[in-house]
């Protein structure tokens, strides 16, 4: 073969090298797996009940059922951490503000869900825990590294076994740099076809081509895109364990399982609990 020739296959070779490198996972002293449960997303919650998403109600049912749970953190304005997803209150408590733009006792105001709930301390709800079930917790990132330097020193008091995730590589990050002992996930999506944003950053993100920096031990990825080519690369080429977010539906977690490894699931209960999700979840 002629030297010319041999030009575009080194530069594929070249480029398939650095993508692999780039999405590699940690591979060496990576972290113990998380307990083989599902993970209830979010608490075992229905917004239409007394046991509305991220509260201690939902916490508590989770508990008392033999899940594991998914859960998300961010800040008030006096630096509390507390339970819940969303980063305004629109949409849980009718209230068109940010959840940081109130303290804790500020936000004690507000119903969940029109429930008798309210937004949780983080530190309750892993009082309420203490240990009984594997918990995902996901870190809100706004700014800075508050979050993650206010989570964690509430979560090196706990006992009871946690991964941490973040859709933000800098989460990651700061993880590997303080505590790398502690699992860490990176979360995407298909940012394009199921959340319609088009910026480079998030082709990045989707195809984990940052994962050379923060080297995760897990990747949470929508459900959705259960074919992601990167995250199935990471899966099956690297070993990284795949975690299915969000699966409503027992038909949506039979289609996923030749696909991911752990499953957060909401809105139904999983058959077969025992036995599938020591041997499948």
């Amino acid at each position: 073969m002629k030297k010319k020739n041999l030009i575009p296959w080194a530069s594929g070779a070249a480029l398939a090298g650095g993508y692999l490198f780039a999405i590699a996972p940690r591979v060496h002293k990576r972290p113990a797996p998380m307990k083989k449960v599902y993970y209830a997303h979010r608490g075992l919650h229905d917004n239409d009940s007394e046991a509305p998403e991220n509260t201690m109600a939902a916490f508590q049912k989770a508990v008392d059922a033999g899940y594991g749970m998914e859960l998300d953190v961010q800040l008030t304005k006096d630096g509390q951490v507390v339970v819940i997803h969303d980063m305004d209150l629109k949409r849980l408590c009718q209230v068109d503000a940010e959840v940081d733009s109130f303290t804790y006792e500020q936000l004690q105001q507000f119903s969940i869900c029109a429930s008798s709930q309210r937004i949780p301390l983080f530190r309750d709800v892993l009082r309420l825990v203490d240990g009984r079930a594997p918990l995902i917790v996901e870190l809100k990132y706004k700014k800075g590294s508050r979050i993650c330097e206010k989570a964690q020193e509430i979560l090196q008091e706990y006992r009871g076994e946690y991964c941490i995730e973040s859709f933000y590589p800098g989460v990651l990050l700061w993880y590997k740099k303080h505590y790398p002992e502690i699992c860490r996930g990176q979360l995407s999506m298909n940012y394009q076809r199921d959340d319609g944003r088009k910026n480079a950053v998030y082709y990045i993100m989707r195809f984990l081509l940052t994962n050379f920096i923060t080297r995760p031990d897990f990747i949470a990825y929508d459900c959705r895109a259960m074919r992601a080519l990167s995250k199935n690369l990471c899966r099956r080429l690297f070993g990284c364990p795949s975690v299915a977010w969000t699966i409503r539906s027992q038909e949506q977690l039979d289609s996923c399982r030749g696909y991911y490894d752990y499953f957060i699931f909401e809105g139904f209960l999983p058959q077969d609990r025992a036995k599938e999700g020591q041997d499948h979840a």
